[in-house]
């Protein structure tokens, strides 16, 4: 194969890297571009593509978060990975790590990581690469690496997400949870809650964002319950989609812009904790942005006026 074709191919595993050690789909693909252009600038065709692609999208992704924590650290309110839709590389050996790798909940876990506990994480739990080729990546030895994971383990342990294992019974929880809020119907969003359920969003100071979560079933039943039906009056719409490999929902305005993603954590028949990401810089890959201030004023009018 030539150089472009062996890349491409590659291109998906590049990615589902460099999104899980950076949660920024907008970053990782940076990184990916970047790990072309020293690809291609190479004179020499390595022994394993793969291994030399996937070290260099590691070592590139892992130079970006430390510049990225600073931003972090500074970041308006509750910091939330940007919204994926799919993840491009597919292993039906590493499902269901691939799937729960991915999860909001797993993203802001990594986030208690250092840099290099995450990309060994990433690289040894999630994908299943030996430690030569981990050590390789990293630039580490096999016995750093394996100190390394120990200690991102102990700290993913400590809150592991954890998620419905039937994707069925997911889907179909979720399918009542949006059915309930069409509908504006309280009782029925607050039996689907967790008792101590969290409703959080993301707006980074861009964007109308709760002032802080909303906690508990009832609290949460009754934001949701008298939120949608007043942005439905001005043609908000929503369009149920899988959001970090977890049932969520795609919001609209009404030229069909998008104004934010929520995502569902579900566990046990209930619903543990709701995230939506509003923040405009962290919904671009996803389309044309909504202004989210001029639907939030147009939502305020619609309450007086129902009032």
């Amino acid at each position: 194969m030539s150089k472009v074709e062996e890349f491409e191919e590659l291109r998906p595993l590049l990615f589902s890297i460099a999104y899980r050690i950076l949660g920024s789909v907008g970053e990782a693909e940076d990184a990916v571009q970047e790990t072309w252009l020293r690809f291609d600038g190479s004179s020499t065709r390595p022994t394993s593509t793969k291994a030399f692609l996937s070290a260099a999208v590691t070592r590139i992704s892992i130079d970006v978060l430390r510049s990225a924590r600073v931003r972090r650290e500074e970041y308006v309110g509750p910091w939330f990975p940007e919204p994926l839709l799919s993840d491009p590389y597919q292993d039906p050996a590493q499902a269901v790590e691939l799937a729960d790798s991915v999860s909001m909940a797993a993203l802001l876990l990594l986030e208690r990581l250092s840099p290099l506990e995450r990309a060994v994480f990433v690289l040894r739990e999630v994908f299943a690469f030996e430690f030569g080729e981990v050590a390789a990546a990293v630039g580490r030895s096999e016995a750093a690496c394996r100190q390394l994971l120990v200690r991102a383990r102990r700290h993913m342990e400590a809150g592991r997400p954890r998620f419905e294992a039937d994707r069925q019974e997911r889907h179909e929880l979720a399918t009542r949870f949006f059915d309930a809020l069409k509908s504006g119907d309280v009782d029925g969003l607050r039996d689907l809650l967790a008792a101590d359920v969290q409703l959080v969003g993301d707006g980074g100071g861009k964007a109308p964002q709760l002032a802080k979560a909303v906690m508990g079933a009832q609290n949460v039943a009754r934001v949701l319950g008298t939120v949608f039906p007043l942005m439905s009056r001005i043609d908000v719409t929503f369009e149920p989609h899988e959001v970090n490999g977890q049932p969520g929902a795609i919001f609209r305005d009404r030229d069909g812009k998008v104004l934010h993603t929520l995502a569902l954590d579900v566990l046990d028949g209930q619903i543990q904790t709701i995230r939506t990401v509003i923040n405009p810089d962290k919904l671009g890959h996803l389309g044309p942005v909504a202004d989210a201030w001029a639907v939030d004023r147009e939502v305020k009018q619609a309450r007086r006026q129902v009032n």
